[in-house]
């Protein structure tokens, strides 16, 4: 019995290996087209990993990662017992925090916006404005930002004067930054971040809005009750993946607007990293921090996941 039940089995898995093969053939061309991809993420994301060593290690450049000295979790230690670890959760926190409250429901709104428009033209005129700054350089952004904040000659502050205000150093004072940083980052993305939100939009049943408008429902509330429950499992998914990121603020950004005087709102666990590390040379603290920057990073997309999963039965997997 048990023979013939082994014997079972294996004609079983040889039949989902034969199916397996089959499909591979059918769809050779396709996977062939994911190939790229996936080198990419093998060969910068996976393969550099081994790299996370270096935390642990009091690394030295000649000697190499294989015969550095080991110190385990000194470096983490020294960092959180240092003067700067506070300041720098904090900014980071409040920085993905504004931004989640700012800048993700940005392209929401925007793209609702654009939904409800009829005239065709304006609506593609519309679009290809918003969509523009994504495909301007971070560098060139930066500089636009940083010259109409100018205290001398940015538009900004000649405005202000009409009003007989005197110049402010928008860039000099820290209270500021955070502001000029979530707005940046909202002009440069808001347009581009309301294509897959169009494509959720262009998903719902058009029979939805008809029995809408039958029972007597306002554009507002059709918005309410047929549009974002229609497009509720593409904004959790978004947002998983957003709190994913609540830890790695973009820090090219931060670099080209920030200096030292408004480090004290400015700076944030990417810049310090890069600071640390790339300038300094101190690359088996700067692993460390980048380290814990991503395992909690890490942690909090396991939990938003497992948490949107229970509550609204969509998540990433």
């Amino acid at each position: 019995m048990r023979k013939r039940h082994a014997i079972g089995c294996d004609q079983e898995e040889g039949d989902k290996l034969k199916q397996t093969l089959r499909l591979i053939k059918r769809d050779r061309l396709l996977l062939f087209m994911l190939l790229p991809g996936i080198l990419y993420f093998l060969v910068f994301k996976y393969a550099p990993m081994y790299g996370v060593v270096i935390a642990f290690q009091r690394y030295n450049l000649y000697k190499g990662i294989f015969h550095s000295e080991w110190v385990g979790l000194k470096y983490f230690i020294e960092f959180f017992q240092g003067p700067d670890a506070w300041r720098l959760i904090r900014n980071t926190l409040l920085l993905n925090v504004y931004q989640l409250l700012f800048a993700f429901p940005a392209p929401i709104l925007l793209a609702l916006a654009f939904n409800e428009l009829r005239k065709a033209w304006f609506k593609k005129i519309s679009q290809t404005i918003s969509f523009l700054p994504h495909f301007i350089s971070t560098v060139v952004i930066a500089g636009l930002v940083v010259n109409f904040l100018s205290p001398s000659t940015g538009l900004a502050n000649k405005l202000l004067g009409l009003f007989e205000i005197s110049p402010i150093s928008f860039m000099m004072m820290p209270d500021y930054f955070r502001t000029i940083f979530i707005s940046m980052g909202i002009w440069k993305s808001v347009g581009w971040g309301t294509i897959i939100y169009l494509a959720a939009m262009a998903g719902i049943n058009p029979e939805l809005y008809e029995a809408a408008s039958i029972d007597g429902a306002s554009k507002l509330k059709k918005v309410w009750y047929v549009t974002l429950p229609g497009i509720m499992p593409v904004i959790i998914i978004l947002f998983i993946l957003q709190l994913g990121d609540i830890l790695s603020v973009g820090a090219e950004s931060i670099i080209l607007l920030y200096n030292p005087v408004t480090y004290e709102t400015a700076d944030v666990l990417s810049t310090y990293v890069y600071r640390r590390g790339l300038i300094s040379g101190e690359f088996s603290f700067a692993a460390a921090v980048d380290l814990f920057n991503s395992v909690v990073g890490l942690i909090l997309v396991f939990a938003a996941n497992k948490i949107s999963k229970k509550a609204t039965e969509t998540s990433i997997w």
